[in-house]
């Protein structure tokens, strides 16, 4: 190593982060949003905001969606139960459509029928829109939505080990780290941008550890499938090991026989687990004589682990099955990594310290990227005497434009098409989704053509006006304005708004600030970033 090892591994730390900085940008904006999808989903159902929100027992809950699922899901093989909580105050099912109509369809891709219902009044809330909400953010945040689900993940995952080898590169690197946080000089160009970027890497640096290493665990089996591939022929067995439910696939017998009422399994499973309350229910081949119901405990405000207990239940008689037993230190040590990375154990402060780190996550990203074509800038206005910049430069200014700025509008156009679409428009959710990527193509494509200054200030005030309008669209599309919904307690919403709001102001303000702000002059910037963060 001819310059040392500090410089060597600064060498590494740039190329590791900007070679996916804009994966990564995507992946931790829409993976921030995921601590709040329940809240998300809540919002971009206006119709549910009127909806009771009174406590309710579980039993009589599932009483009434089960009558629901047996006049429409009869000939489902599966139904899936969601039992109401404080952020979610709905009975949520969903079933598989028929074996006839899913053939051909990739497991992952697959639509699922869904219906919610007021636990208190047994009404189905028919009314309310269809929507993918906050789930879209979950899944696109290491799904991307439109491409094969294995090359997503292929992807994501190598985009974390890069973003994994970036992080402690980068800790080697700053042997000032500690001082390098308190540091921050603003209006210096390039030196404002590399304070912004240690700032923002060492405030959360425990959580970018933490949320890049547990995003790797948890689909841990899908990178490294050979100890599993030696041991079990099927996947199926190996996860209902883990888990602790059956142990293969039940198959239908072909004789018609009642499904037991699941109100008593749901008493039975809370006080085999000391009052605990269940939090999702499974049944298997309703009507059917091999029918089953897998119960499982509610994650939410429990333990780290996200390997939460199961019960499974003779679906005919109510007889318990399997019980899942007292994981080992593997299993448990896994449980732990990806409940850490899910956060659904987290209570309301907690997941917001979690949403601000990701925050901080997010700008971190952004302004690893930015700082590199900073950093570039000089040197091609030097080698280039007509004064412009290469095309490598060019496309790095374009891709971060469009990856950051660009990403804000898609996400704030998401939640505006969810509101201003026809309710009863087929393919609704489907729609929305459309409209995300659409905006963002569109601004992507303007970054490309225009990476220039003036661009940044576009984007950037589109989409703060986008995010800052959303509590005046709340109220004019049905839902509940922000200070209704605070009157009521209808936290979810009114934090949704206030969110949207902050973020809105603080892109407005960037944007602002982007046409007032003097660029530093030439003599200033020529700083080699490399060779500052090692010494």
């Amino acid at each position: 190593m001819k310059e040392g090892f500090r410089q060597s591994m600064a060498w590494l730390h740039t190329w590791s982060g900007l070679l996916v900085g804009w994966v990564l940008f995507m992946v931790f904006a829409c993976g921030t949003a995921s601590y709040f999808r329940d809240e998300i989903t809540m919002w971009m159902k206006p119709e549910l905001h009127q909806a009771s929100h009174a406590v309710v027992e579980q039993g009589v809950a599932v009483a009434q969606i089960q009558d629901l699922l047996q006049q429409r899901a009869a000939k489902s093989p599966r139904w899936f139960i969601t039992l109401p909580t404080e952020r979610e105050p709905t009975v949520r099912a969903s079933w598989a459509p028929p074996p006839s109509k899913q053939e051909g369809k990739p497991r992952g891709r697959r639509r699922f029928e869904t219906a919610s219902i007021d636990p208190v009044t047994g009404q189905e809330l028919s009314a309310a829109r269809a929507t993918r909400g906050g789930d879209f953010f979950y899944r696109m945040h290491f799904d991307m939505h439109y491409m094969p689900v294995l090359w997503a993940r292929w992807i994501v995952g190598a985009c974390a080990m890069f973003m994994l080898v970036a992080i402690l590169s980068g800790i080697v690197t700053h042997k000032r780290i500690f001082k390098d946080f308190f540091t921050f000089r603003p209006n210096k160009g390039q030196r404002s941008w590399l304070d912004a970027h240690n700032a923002t890497a060492v405030l959360a640096l425990p959580y970018h550890l933490m949320i890049t290493y547990t995003g790797l665990v948890t689909l841990m089996f899908m990178y490294l499938p050979q100890g599993l591939n030696a041991v079990y022929q099927e996947r199926d067995a190996f996860y209902a090991d883990l888990n602790g439910g059956p142990k293969a696939e039940v198959k239908a017998s072909g004789v018609a026989a009642p499904l037991t009422p699941l109100a008593p399994l749901i008493a039975q499973a809370s006080r085999h687990w000391d009052g605990a309350p269940v939090g999702r229910i499974t049944v298997s081949l309703a009507g059917d004589s091999a029918a089953t119901v897998t119960v499982s405990q509610r994650q939410e405000g429990g333990g780290l682990n996200s390997t939460v207990p199961t019960l499974t239940f003779d679906g005919v008689t109510g007889g318990l099955l399997t019980a899942s037993g007292k994981p080992g230190a593997a299993v448990e040590t896994r449980g732990v990594m990806v409940g850490l990375h899910i956060g659904r154990f987290a209570n309301p402060l907690l997941r917001g310290l979690f949403f601000l780190s990701g925050l901080a996550g997010c700008a971190m990203v952004a302004t690893g990227v930015l700082l590199w074509a900073v950093k570039e800038r000089p040197k091609h206005l030097k080698a280039n005497a007509n004064g412009r910049i290469g095309f490598g430069l060019r496309l790095v200014d374009g891709l971060n434009l469009g990856g950051i700025a660009g990403l804000l509008i898609a996400m704030s156009v998401f939640f505006w098409a969810n509101r201003l679409l026809p309710v009863e428009m087929a393919a609704r959710q489907d729609m929305e989704i459309q409209w995300f990527f659409t905006a963002w193509g569109i601004a992507a494509v303007a970054a490309l053509v225009f990476p220039a200054r003036w661009m940044w200030r576009v984007q950037l005030t589109v989409a703060g006006l986008l995010f800052a309008l959303v509590p005046v669209l709340n109220p004019l599309t049905g839902g509940a304005g922000l200070f209704a919904s605070v009157a009521q307690g209808l936290w979810p919403v009114a934090g949704f708004d206030l969110v949207s709001l902050a973020l809105g102001l603080t892109l407005l303000w960037a944007g602002k600030r982007l046409g007032t702000a003097k660029a530093p002059a030439k003599a200033r910037v020529k700083i080699n970033t490399e060779k500052e963060v090692a010494a």
